[in-house]
């Protein structure tokens, strides 16, 4: 993150060791830092958005199982794999969607299993040490992802993002927002626009909030205008962050994505998406099978805490949180270990961990 702003989530030892975390629900108003010390406060803060984004939730999470360790009374190893399962089971529970929650849920699985017969100290110190880890490298991973983008952004480009994929969606640095930070960081003198990302605008109260903090140029609009950019020509290229890719490229991401993706293609402007490999589902051959997490109707139907919709049952509320852009739209996937490009099945299968 920006000099002055602080992690999005980190562990700390503060009154025996808890979460803490950017509330992202009061952004852009007030910066105020969430502790979490107990897994159904990690899991209430995944589901109400206050951490948020794929690599975040996925940091977020293999922190709670830490948290879960150090706040178990277990005298036993077999006492503190029950208290372990049962904070695994609620943080899995949260989101459907975003694969980096259940890869990291897998990399803590690994970590007990290798501690499984040993006493419940060492146990508490190998999940920390390994989530702290896990929040380490997808800090490195979106500083090289933003490194690898270069060679696709051209001086003075005008980038059209979609949601919030930056340092607030990640460990830091962002996704999306880390391609835009690199060029900027690169000298391209690149300028932003920024989709306001309806229901929860997290493009207008996070990514547009971000940017102005980095003095990053940019412009918001409303996601009704993304094609009126286009058609005049004034947008370059489209990056967006991911919260699950499947084998094929296929790629889900907040909604309307995929409706850029669609303008983006009928005007020829690329369309790329950002993400570490953590993020590519190779169990899933194709976006058909991603599961898609249906939200509150309250979202939609109201702005902040104004109604902006009646809320009755004479009016139905469609609110899916993410949609599937097909990998013909996308022209490139960036991840930590390079660009790849169509066939996606190949491709990423070369940047497999």
């Amino acid at each position: 993150m920006t000099a002055g702003v602080p992690p999005t989530v980190q562990w700390t030892g503060d009154a025996g060791g808890a979460v803490r975390m950017i509330d992202q629900t009061l952004l852009p108003g007030e910066m105020v830092m969430l502790d979490c010390t107990d897994v159904e406060c990690v899991a209430q803060a995944i589901e109400r958005l206050s951490v948020r984004g794929a690599p975040a939730i996925g940091c977020a999470a293999a922190l709670g199982m830490a948290l879960a360790a150090h706040r178990s009374d277990a005298t036993d190893a077999r006492a503190m794999l029950a208290d372990l399962q049962a904070a695994r089971e609620r943080l899995a529970a949260t989101r459907p969607t975003a694969v980096n929650l259940f890869w990291a849920l897998g990399e803590m699985d690994r970590v007990i299993a290798e501690h499984a017969d040993e006493d419940p100290d060492a146990l508490r110190a190998g999940l920390l040490a390994r989530a702290e880890d896990i929040v380490e490298d997808d800090l490195q991973r979106c500083m090289a992802i933003g490194r690898n983008a270069l060679e696709l952004i051209p001086p003075g480009a005008n980038i059209l993002t979609h949601c919030n994929a930056g340092a607030l969606a990640t460990a830091g640095y962002g996704t999306a927002l880390g391609v835009i930070r690199a060029a900027h960081e690169a000298g391209r003198d690149v300028h932003v626009w920024v989709d306001e990302t309806r229901p929860l605008l997290q493009g207008a109260r996070l990514t547009a909030w971000e940017l102005v903090t980095e003095g990053i140029p940019a412009t918001l609009i409303c996601d009704n205008m993304a094609g009126r950019v286009m058609s005049q020509g004034r947008v370059d290229c489209v990056v967006v962050g991911s919260d699950r890719i499947a084998a094929n490229g296929d790629v889900a991401n907040k909604i309307g994505t995929y409706t850029v993706a669609v303008l983006a293609a009928h005007h020829g402007v690329p369309f790329y998406v950002a993400a570490p490999v953590s993020t590519i589902d190779y169990d899933l051959a194709s976006g058909d099978l991603i599961p898609i997490e249906e939200r509150a109707p309250e979202e939609v139907a109201m702005l902040g805490h104004r109604a902006c919709a009646p809320v009755c049952p004479d009016v139905a509320i469609h609110n899916p949180a993410f949609d599937v852009t097909p990998a013909d739209l996308v022209a490139a996937i960036i991840t930590e270990k390079g660009v790849a490009r169509a066939p996606y099945t190949a491709s990423l299968a070369a940047v497999r961990d």
